[in-house]
């Protein structure tokens, strides 16, 4: 598994000099954000009651990494925040991989739990890929739109960037990932109507964040001593710096 990290980093030209120090702070909020996507990727199984509404589990702990994604590009810039991006990509591929040949193999004769276990873990191709690019482009955009109103506030209206941020890589995620995973399986009306939900529901859930967000973020700045502003960066999102 090293050697395959390894290999990416140098395929894509990620270069890591020997004495570069990371930051705990900035290494933890990257496997939380790891840990959240590929959480969320099983929690959507679990369709959960609240109110009178239906809703995926996923809805518990996906707007998390979305989140953790403003904390990221707040604190650290573009540049950290696409590299942890692309991280959460590459380890939900790997997940992916993982439960397929799990699924694939056979179970044990005395073993009963061989059905439920592919009903949660066996993704559909479809859904994977649709996974995947949703998640790929809504938190690129969440990120590039953290940077550059960032800069264009001079740093200021903290909560208003976080909620529009938000709002366009939801919006974005939504409207990538339910079309590509279940049109022709379920009416438009339907469908439009899931996708706004979401998007609402998602933007909610940052907004009641927000008291306890702020206050993290700058606690963050004042530990790493660090106020990036992207002056100058590649909004590009397969190009890679440390």
């Amino acid at each position: 598994m090293i050697i395959f990290v390894v290999e990416i980093t140098q395929k894509f030209g990620i270069k890591v000099a020997a004495k570069h120090q990371v930051s705990v702070v900035y290494m933890l909020l990257g496997i939380l954000f790891c840990v959240c996507l590929i959480t969320s990727n099983i929690l959507e199984f679990k369709v959960i009651r609240v109110w009178h509404l239906n809703l995926t589990g996923g809805l518990l702990i996906f707007p998390i990494s979305y989140i953790i994604n403003d904390c990221i590009a707040e604190v650290w810039g573009f540049y950290k925040t696409r590299l942890i991006i692309w991280m959460g990509f590459f380890m939900n591929f790997l997940f992916l991989i993982f439960t397929q040949i799990a699924v694939l193999l056979p179970g044990a004769p005395f073993w009963e739990g061989k059905e439920a276990f592919d009903h949660v873990f066996n993704f559909t191709p479809r859904i994977a890929f649709a996974s995947l690019i949703a998640f790929l482009i809504g938190s690129y955009i969440n990120a590039a739109i953290i940077s550059r109103m960032k800069v264009s506030s001079k740093g200021r209206f903290i909560s208003f960037r976080y909620v529009v941020s938000t709002l366009a890589g939801e919006s974005a995620d939504s409207f990538l990932f339910f079309p590509l995973a279940f049109a022709a399986t379920m009416p438009w009306a339907e469908l439009i109507h899931i996708i706004l939900l979401q998007i609402l529901l998602k933007t909610m859930y940052e907004v009641l964040a927000l008291p306890l967000t702020v206050p993290l973020v700058k606690k963050i700045k004042r530990m790493e001593q660090t106020d990036q502003f992207d002056h100058q960066v590649s909004y590009q999102l397969f190009r890679f710096h440390l």
